[in-house]
């Protein structure tokens, strides 16, 4: 029986990794040459997080989750809370023993689209017994919008296979009450971790809605016509004069309301729609009786059990983490972004579900420009669901009898409203209407998933277990069509969802960095403009693709990115007269005198300390007086120009 898994499981990754190749056409052609995101952004990050974590552990034998190859003045560089890819990493290991990095980073990318394919057909599988069906399924799962768009940018979040597996493994523990199932649930847990840390929070929600729709069933029935009549009525009054003083208020442009002895002002739409909301529920529930009541569960002992035993191996696999957060608290450095009512992070606009596929060749580029210009860009704003896929949906509900599981139903619906994000937007307006997630951000390890349009990854895997279960209720409905109901919905979401042929982008060494690449010393490199940047803030003005190409040359840099960089260190950096001249040069500002005196006295220390060897330049983003500034104070030479690049040496070296 195990030989036949595993038989089948090898299959089906050798489908889907096929698969992976067509949707990133023409990827397979130029593995060593291009990528399917551009360097100069998060993908020159990733692909740093391969060579960097190789080279602390095998180059250098030391921990891989702390370095001094970026951001050295303030000593190692903590690498535990940085957005490391860990499940990549690992992977890469064996194949940077064979393969260029940035073949083998392609390789990876593959894998993980195909893992995501063969998660989702075995969930499915699991859950409507159709080996066809999920096949399709995890078509839809691997080729998805939001997989394909995160693959232009966000390589972390195309590591999406742990949240189906994660989900089989809680059925499977359930069903059998077998403990191993625990353990491996508590290893895919730690699993999602390694690839983004937001996949670590979904699964923890999601486990949280498995286990709660498994002991509590929750309905509502409607209340008689007389009950709590007087107060629907007064919930209706206080709804309309609420309505009323909006619409009033809004017209008149915002301002100052007075109402006898009450002075009322209003000069945004936020409060006022949080509280119509709120009438909205309360009056939803007058109307509606809930009713919790308890379902037949396992042994509670059992449950007990498993939820430790899977709490102890994800804390024993995620411990470098864990232990590195709790240091980080204990010492109060831990860095956390405010979380703002009307400034934090935006989710995605209503219109984005359901526009056409934007990554397909006949896309509109009226829709590209649009999600283009939404808040994050086009690759935090695609969210399209599959039409053929919501067609098949419709005509098995219609036609087919099909009724999906609960469960289902409600999470693709749930992280649906969480994916808008603290207030609905539609077709660019925003409507101030509160949703859930302006009020789930403020809960302590949920609001570290602070951008929710990436809540669109669990949509996307509720969307194509609802679409399996729709195809497996259409083949039971019309046994005799099964095929031909099949292979038309296999034709018509392969069109609609094909990506290719793919945007490509060069990813080699300017002619410049040869020299670097080739000098046998342990020297650093110093690129203007320079800076220290993370998710939330940025110093200076550093480009990721120094760090992309810092794996092509091998030599340590001063600046760096990272996903989080302590207030510390920025301090440090902020604080240094060199660097801080260079930051505020990098920014556009002007030096001011004092600061170039004590840059110039420093400069012979900072060239000593860092073990400056080269000087290279972006002539299309260094500034004049940036260029004149490094000059004078480290008495550069220029010695080559290329490619857009200017390369020089430090005195010292001459």
């Amino acid at each position: 029986m195990r030989l036949t898994s595993l038989r089948q499981a090898l299959l089906a990754f050798a489908a889907y990794f096929a698969l992976a190749g067509v949707q990133a056409w023409p990827l397979p052609l130029h593995l060593g040459t291009h990528l399917t995101g551009s360097p100069t952004g998060d993908t020159g990050v990733y692909v740093w997080n391969l060579w960097i974590f190789r080279h602390e552990l095998v180059n250098l034998g030391t921990t891989p989750f702390q370095t001094l190859e970026i951001l050295p003045l303030a000593g190692p560089t903590d690498l535990s809370l940085h957005n490391y890819t860990v499940f990549a990493d690992v992977l890469a290991l064996p194949l940077l023993a064979l393969l260029d990095i940035v073949s083998a980073f392609n390789l990876i990318y593959l894998t993980n689209v195909a893992l995501a394919g063969v998660g989702m057909f075995f969930l499915a599988k699991r859950l409507t017994g159709r080996v066809a069906e999920s096949a399709l399924a995890g078509l839809l799962f691997a080729w998805s919008p939001y997989l394909v768009t995160r693959g232009q940018a966000h390589f972390s979040l195309v590591a999406i296979a742990p949240l189906p597996v994660f989900l089989l493994l809680l059925y499977r523990a359930w069903d059998t009450q077998r403990l191993r199932e625990a353990l491996l649930a508590g290893a895919a847990l730690a699993w999602a971790a390694f690839c983004d840390p937001y996949y670590a929070i979904y699964c923890v929600l999601l486990g949280t809605a498995f286990v709660g729709s498994r002991i509590l069933s929750v309905t509502f029935v409607r209340r008689p016509v007389g009950e709590l009549r007087a107060a629907r009525h007064l919930v209706n009054l206080a709804f309309g004069t609420l309505a009323a003083l909006i619409v009033c208020v809004h017209m008149l442009g915002g301002g100052d309301l007075q109402l006898g002895a009450f002075r009322i002002s209003m000069r945004t739409l936020y409060t006022p729609m949080l509280m119509l909301t709120v009438l909205v529920i309360v009056r939803l529930l007058l109307s509606a009786n809930l009713r919790i009541s308890v379902l037949p569960m396992p042994p509670q002992r059992w449950m007990w059990r498993a939820a430790v035993a899977g709490g102890v191996v994800a804390a024993v696999l995620l411990s470098p983490t864990l232990l590195a957060v709790g240091t980080r608290v204990l010492d109060g450095r831990l860095v956390k972004a405010p979380v703002l009512w009307r400034s934090s992070a935006p989710g995605i606009d209503l219109v984005s579900y359901v526009l056409p596929n934007p990554n397909h060749a006949l896309a509109p580029r009226a829709v590209v420009g649009w999600l283009e210009r939404g808040h994050g860009g086009f690759a935090d704003q695609v969210a399209s669901l599959s039409w053929v896929g919501f067609l098949v949906i419709l005509v098995a509900w219609r036609l087919g009898c099909f009724r999906p599981e609960r469960l289902w139903l409600w999470i693709t619906l749930g992280f649906g409203l969480l994916a808008l994000g603290p207030f609905l937007h539609v077709a660019g307006i925003n409507t101030y209407i509160p949703t859930p997630w302006a009020l789930l951000r403020y809960v302590p390890l949920i609001g570290e998933a602070r951008m929710p349009s990436r809540f669109i990854a669990v949509v996307t895997l509720g969307f194509s277990v609802l679409f399996a279960f729709a195809l497996a209720g259409l083949s039971t409905r019309y046994p005799a069509r099964r095929r031909a109901i099949l292979g038309v919905a296999g034709l018509v979401l392969a069109f609609e969802l094909i990506p290719a042929p793919r945007m490509l982008y060069a990813a080699h060494l300017p002619k410049v960095f040869e020299p670097i690449a080739a000098d046998p010393r342990p020297i650093r490199v110093l690129e203007l403009p320079t800076g220290v940047r993370d998710g939330l803030s940025s110093l200076g003005n550093f480009n990721a693709s120094t760090q992309f190409r810092q794996t092509l040359h091998g030599k340590g840099l001063i600046g760096g990115y990272l996903s989080r960089v302590s207030t510390r260190r920025k301090d440090v950096y902020r604080t240094m007269p060199v660097m801080s001249a260079l930051l505020d040069l990098g920014e556009g500002r002007k030096l001011e005198p004092h600061k170039l005196n004590r840059a110039l006295a420093n400069a012979n220390n900072f060239v000593e300390r860092t073990n400056l060897g080269y000087v290279v330049m972006d002539s299309a983003r260094v500034t004049a007086d940036l260029r004149d500034f490094a000059v004078i104070i480290f008495g550069l030479e220029k010695v080559a120009e290329a490619d857009g690049y200017e390369l020089y040496v430090p005195r010292r070296e001459r």
